[in-house]
């Protein structure tokens, strides 16, 4: 039997199994993946997260693999700057920078620092029973008995539909390519990271390593085809995107809905505690949601160094993260509608241009200033 199983190897899984790790505690990660693979896209850690790994030890080793990011500007279609993030006084207030990295790389140091020999590939839940301990099933026929069980899924989690029987799924009505090419950007963009916003669809990139950029592109769902060319759909913005769009290969590029969960009322079970995604997903505006996961794991552990009474800890543990999450996924579910509007848009840059920077830093601030701290 299992003392603490952990379902799922992402990045909040991941960072959990470091955690507890750090306690010696003893805990298994199942993934259903065969292998952790250079899958997904590029992924911007924030100074929160950067805080809490350079807790783990392991701040260097990220900022050394992915590309330092001093500056994240919002323009309009030209490059004209529509809001900016003070990003220097930030790192001088938390002593930690943001950082662009490949995804499967950011998970890779995770298990390395981890050990292979407590992650299991290929196991994908098929169902979680509550008997005297839980009874995790899987697809590949294993079966395991674990006391404390962790579900980190994601999004679609079985943990949470199986056990805590909760979670309405939402559509932001928006549909997200993602694409990883390599390119030479303009020195100005080496560490400074653009989300461009234009009428009803917008287009964010970053340099993650060398030569190689991450980029994503979005449109409102009443204006998506099949077979689109994106490179046509994105003609009036300015030539530095079209040229990231035609150095993309096809293969390179995914295409998602964006979504998030409705805030549900509990997060815990008996002996069963849900983070990141599963509890709480946010859409990608803010750039918070593994950072989020992240902060889950952070305050689990840092309530476990004083109480390895895992249920209070799961109940505290709610209580302490749920306001910060809520304010999260609402405000980056708002973004989200401003920055796909189709009409009005200079009178929204304008606003937005208006908005005072100590405002914006003190939203920020509020982000990023960890919990318990």
């Amino acid at each position: 039997m299992n003392q603490i199983s952990i379902i799922g190897a992402g990045i909040g899984g991941l960072t959990l199994g470091n955690i507890l790790k750090q306690q010696n505690l003893d805990f298994t990660i199942y993934e259903s993946a065969p292998e952790i693979k250079p899958v997904g896209a590029g992924i911007m850690m924030a100074v929160n997260a950067m805080q809490i790994f350079e807790k783990l030890g392991l701040k260097e080793k990220i900022e050394n693999t992915g590309n330092k990011i001093h500056g994240i500007s919002i323009t309009d279609e030209k490059l004209k700057t529509i809001s900016t993030t003070n990003v220097w006084a930030l790192e001088k207030k938390f002593n930690s920078c943001n950082v662009a990295i490949h995804r499967a790389d950011l998970q890779n140091i995770l298990a390395e620092s981890i050990g292979f020999e407590n992650i299991k590939l290929d196991y994908n839940l098929n169902t979680i029973e509550k008997k005297e301990n839980y009874l995790l099933k899987f697809e590949n026929g294993n079966e395991i008995e674990s006391k404390i069980v962790f579900g980190a899924d994601g999004i679609h989690s079985k943990i949470r539909n199986q056990i805590l029987k909760t979670g309405n799924i939402r559509n932001a009505k928006q549909k997200c390519w993602r694409g990883l090419t390599d390119f030479d950007l303009p020195e100005q963009y080496f560490h400074h990271a653009l989300e461009i916003w234009g009428k009803g669809k917008r287009f964010g990139f970053v340099k993650l390593s060398e030569n190689k950029v991450y980029w994503y592109a979005l449109i409102n769902d009443k204006n998506f085809r099949e077979k689109i060319d994106l490179i046509e759909e994105f003609s009036d913005f300015d030539p530095l995107v079209l040229q990231i769009l035609e150095a993309t290969k096809p293969e390179k590029i995914i295409l998602n809905d964006i979504i998030d969960l409705a805030p549900i009322p509990k997060w815990f079970s008996e002996n069963l505690c849900l983070i990141g995604d599963a509890a709480h997903a946010t859409t990608p505006n803010m750039g918070q949601g593994a950072c989020q996961s992240i902060e889950d794991a952070y305050i689990i552990g840092k309530l476990l160094k004083k109480n390895k009474n895992f249920n209070s800890v799961f109940e505290e543990f709610q209580n302490i993260r749920r306001k910060k999450v809520n304010y999260i996924v609402n405000t980056s579910w708002k973004i989200g509608k401003i920055s796909q509007w189709e009409k009005g848009n200079s009178i929204r840059n304008f606003l937005m241009r208006s908005i005072p920077e100590s405002l914006n830093q003190t939203m920020i601030d509020k982000i990023l200033k960890l919990e318990l701290e």
